[in-house]
């Protein structure tokens, strides 16, 4: 697939820049090395970041804030870094705070989780950009205005509906979901619209995906550009980050061939976009010199960190002590992209070997798993199909409501059904009956919910102790699993994570919602690390010096209890596994 270089100057680049994409694709650094080109070609121009992992900060080497800070080396740039979880904070308890002291605290507790998920956040970071992209002000100040990332389709859907405004709906909730992030912000209706309208104007907006040559990322990018489309978010360009052009070793064959498999099978409907590329930089891009170099030819020295590990852990450790404790229900946990279902099948062959019996099981569809890993050995698979479940749960929860809302709040709920954490619930109310079933045997799943969800559960049920009522009912295998998972002796969390800057960020954050729900993680894994591989291609082998500082960033979060996992140019099935854990 012959791909030309992403390059500002042939590109026609409207007023409003949207840079979306899957966490770790290089989706802040595209978009702070088009704002300097831009800059530096003498257009004056804003980048804004609502991402709550934002690293502008190091990126720019300039404390910033969400007012924006003009960037001395870069004359013509102004960058703004809002911290959406600060937004959404303030938010919540400006919804919450009238109710304190005069209802049950249970309730309260209710309120408060289900304005804590990611579709708050949306929203706070939507209500920043709204401001800005309807300010007529900014508009004649800049010529370009970036937003290192984009709102989601359903974010956009759900300012589009009626009962989107009213708050919580009182006749009937679905017991756990992201109901009612936008009570309270009837005042800002109009901006809202007028920033849709913005969004889908072609002249004014372009929505720029950016992904990696990579399965996942490619799959997360054809969803967000259908969603955007549906909604009239049609002006989108696609850009391929970090594609390696050149191989002078086994890995590097390996791994330039993985690459160019994946743009073979690119799903269909990203064809049609505008595609361009950005080759495979090996520097992690801090600094305004790397910023500058990002999208030219010229290679920036790498500062080389040393290792502050007296010893890393191999797979087999972590294995063995999943097997000495004992453990019962055990999660592969991380962004999707990382990994999740090979180390869980992994962890299973592992326990297996060691004459456990396990029930493996994972949203991977079973037949794709079974070439994975053989049913032998004291292991059973299934599998819990994320849209079957979610259809399934939809229908429970709508039959509910039919009876006595109207057309308006039924299309909220909705829309509200496909939120993340909606899915989450969908898919935890099927693992929660494997469970149940497979008491004699050790479980292990690639598909955990996060802390919010549990904590969206455990909350909804006390809630409806309180105030004795029947919709939003959570099922008996639900109620008895949450115990189970907050119970150290029986569960563990495995963090299956990159030694990348957002994969780890993430996953810290996965580590905390956790916590917050009283849930137990010790080990942390580092999946397909180049710095394991022992590479002698030039580019890949300054990527893998640069993955020292996040190995030592991990060392230090997982207080020593982590492993690495070195990059493999085969796909990780059959007899591979046995090499993982042996």
């Amino acid at each position: 697939m012959h791909l030309k270089n992403y390059n500002t100057q042939e590109i026609a680049l409207t007023k409003y820049l949207f840079f979306t994409g899957k966490g770790g694709v290089g989706k802040t650094s595209v978009a702070c090395a088009t704002a300097v080109k831009l800059a530096d070609s003498g257009k004056k121009v804003m980048l804004i970041s609502t991402d709550p992992a934002s690293n502008l900060q190091d990126v720019f080497e300039t404390a910033l804030t969400n007012k924006g800070v003009e960037i001395k080396e870069v004359p013509n740039l102004t960058v703004a870094n809002f911290d959406p979880l600060e937004a959404a904070a303030e938010y919540r308890e400006s919804v919450i705070g009238p109710y304190r002291g005069k209802l049950p605290e249970a309730v309260i507790r209710n309120m408060e989780e289900q304005l804590s998920g990611s579709c708050t956040v949306e929203i706070a970071a939507f209500n920043e950009f709204s401001n800005i992209i309807t300010d007529e002000k900014a508009a004649e100040q800049y010529d370009h205005i970036l937003f290192d990332t984009a709102p989601t389709g359903h974010t956009l859907r759900m300012l589009q509906l009626p009962s989107a405004w009213s708050g919580f709906i009182s006749e009937s909730t679905h017991g756990a979901s992201c109901l009612g992030q936008l009570s309270g912000l009837e005042s800002k209706k109009e901006i809202y619209q007028n920033a849709v309208n913005n969004l889908s104007d072609k002249q004014k907006t372009t929505l720029i995906l950016v992904t990696r040559p990579e399965p996942s990322p490619l799959n997360e990018a054809e969803r967000a550009s259908i969603e955007l489309q549906q909604i009239g978010v049609n002006n989108q360009i696609l850009i391929i980050n970090g594609l390696l052009d050149e191989h002078d070793d086994d890995i590097s064959e390996a791994f330039y061939i993985k690459q160019q498999d994946a743009l073979k099978s690119m799903p269909i409907s990203l064809r049609s976009l505008k595609t361009f590329k950005i080759p495979l930089r090996p520097y992690s891009i801090t600094g305004i010199d790397n910023v500058r170099a990002f999208l030219s030819v010229e290679h920036v020295k790498t500062n080389r960190q040393t290792l502050e590990v007296d010893e890393i852990s191999s797979f087999v450790k972590v294995i063995e002590d999943l097997d000495k404790r004992n453990k019962k229900v055990i999660f592969a946990m991380g962004k999707g992209g990382v990994g999740k279902t090979t180390i869980a099948s992994a962890i299973a062959l592992g326990l297996a070997k060691r004459g456990k019996k396990v029930h493996l099981t994972t949203t991977d569809p079973a037949a794709h798993l079974r070439h994975v890993i053989d049913e032998n050995n004291g292991i059973t698979i299934s599998s819990i199909d994320e849209k079957k479940e979610l259809e399934r749960y939809k229908e429970y929860v709508l039959s509910k409501a039919r009876g006595s809302m109207s057309k308006e709040d039924i299309a909220y709920i909705e829309e509200d059904l496909r939120s993340p954490c909606t899915q989450e619930i969908a898919v935890f109310r099927a693992f929660a009956e494997i469970v149940d079933k497979s008491e004699q045997e050790v479980v292990v799943i690639d598909t955990a919910p996060t802390g919010h969800t549990l904590l969206l559960l455990d909350s909804t049920q006390s809630y409806h102790k309180e105030i004795q009522r029947s919709q939003g009912d959570i099922p008996e295998t639900v109620k008895k699993l949450l115990p189970r998972l907050r119970n150290e002796a029986e569960t563990e969390v495995v963090i299956v994570t990159l030694a990348e800057a957002t994969p780890v960020y993430e996953a810290v954050r996965l580590q905390d919602d956790l916590k917050r729900a009283g849930i137990h993680s010790k080990w942390w894994l580092i999946n397909a690390s180049l710095y394991a591989a022992n590479t002698t291609n030039e580019i890949l082998k300054a990527k893998a010096s640069n993955e020292i500082e996040w190995i030592n960033k991990v060392n230090q979060i997982s207080k020593g209890s982590f492993a690495v996992i070195e990059w493999m140019p085969e796909e990780v099935k059959g007899k591979m596994l046995d090499k993982l854990i042996d």
